[in-house]
């Protein structure tokens, strides 16, 4: 469980990072983070990140398959999350 723990921490603070250096970006006219990579890492585990981005940064939120498939991400990963440590106990 410790292993999960540590992935999920580290793949959600690289995601948050990332919303916030496309965020950046846009703003300055610079090349920006493909959305195919920003959903591609709230899929892997980084929607906790994702979505602190998007509320943080006010990124992407207007854009509907972020304002909707973030949040079922979430939703997503909180049930197998629980499910997997309800197992191991």
């Amino acid at each position: 469980m410790s292993i999960l723990i540590w992935y999920l921490s580290v793949i959600n603070f690289i995601t948050w990072v990332t919303y916030g250096l496309d965020k950046g970006r846009a703003k300055s006219g610079k090349w920006r983070i493909p959305e195919r990579t920003l959903l591609l890492l709230a899929l892997i585990g980084g929607s906790l990140g994702a979505l602190a981005g998007m509320i943080m940064f006010h990124h992407k939120t207007r854009k509907a398959k972020f304002f909707i498939s973030v949040p079922v991400m979430f939703v997503a990963h909180c049930v197998i999350v629980t499910v997997l440590a309800l197992r191991i106990r």
